[in-house]
């Protein structure tokens, strides 16, 4: 592993001289108490990283509010540095923006905290109730909040919700995770043909597109970040 900036060497230093576990990822260090226990609270440092540091679901701080790279392009000059295009969403207010960036540019990743929290029931206006798997405590998300994950969520999932500032900016469903499939067209005897895939829904409520052999009733492993099947289990 190498540190390509002292300021990532200082953060994990400091981390790790107040007791604090840490690992390095993406240009972001990973700070968490040092604990025997899987499912426990970890919070990301603010660090500064420059264009050639992003990545896609990086979340970043720009005029005081946390943007995740969606994606991004680097478009090379004949003269000159290069220039990078950024995408990213704003996760307060769900804006999208598009800015573009001088080679070399630095920006500072958003201090956030993440929480692993247990989904427990959804309510007539549409927010989710989690309880916080440390502290038992119930939290509720806006239904805007949680638009894009909501399709994966199931009642008793754990999941990680994603704190700036103490509010809670994003709720992150795990990934991979099994689902059961609960419907799907019978598999055509003698069909036989590579790539042959149908719709499938699975018991979280999502359909996605899975080989002919899956049936009603099999558990597959998916990629909720993507939506998609990756095997049967």
């Amino acid at each position: 592993m190498s540190l390509r900036s002292p300021l990532l060497l200082s953060a994990l230093l400091i981390a790790t001289a107040n007791g604090f576990s840490t690992t390095i990822n993406n240009g972001i260090i990973i700070s968490s108490p040092q604990s025997t226990s899987s499912s426990s609270s970890s919070a990301l440092s603010m660090v500064a990283v420059d264009t050639s540091e992003i990545k896609n679901g990086l979340t970043i701080e720009l005029d005081g509010e946390p943007y995740k790279v969606l994606n991004f392009s680097i478009m090379k000059q004949a003269r000159g540095a290069a220039k990078t295009t950024i995408k990213m969403k704003n996760l307060k207010r769900g804006n999208t923006i598009e800015n573009t960036y001088r080679s070399g540019e630095k920006f500072e990743t958003a201090e956030i905290l993440r929480k692993p929290s247990q989904y427990t029931y959804e309510d007539d206006a549409g927010n989710y109730y989690f309880m916080d798997s440390e502290s038992f405590e119930e939290v509720m998300v806006e239904s805007k909040m949680i638009e894009e994950q909501k399709k994966w969520i199931s009642e008793g999932m754990e999941c990680d919700l994603i704190y700036f500032k103490g509010d809670v900016i994003e709720v992150r469903a795990p990934s991979p995770y099994i689902f059961t499939v609960v419907e799907t067209e019978p598999n055509v005897k003698g069909n036989t043909s590579q790539g042959y895939t149908k719709p499938a829904v699975l018991n979280c409520g999502a359909t996605i597109s899975v080989p002919g052999f899956v049936e009603q009733g099999s558990k597959v492993k998916v990629d909720t970040e993507k939506g998609e099947y990756i095997e049967r289990v």
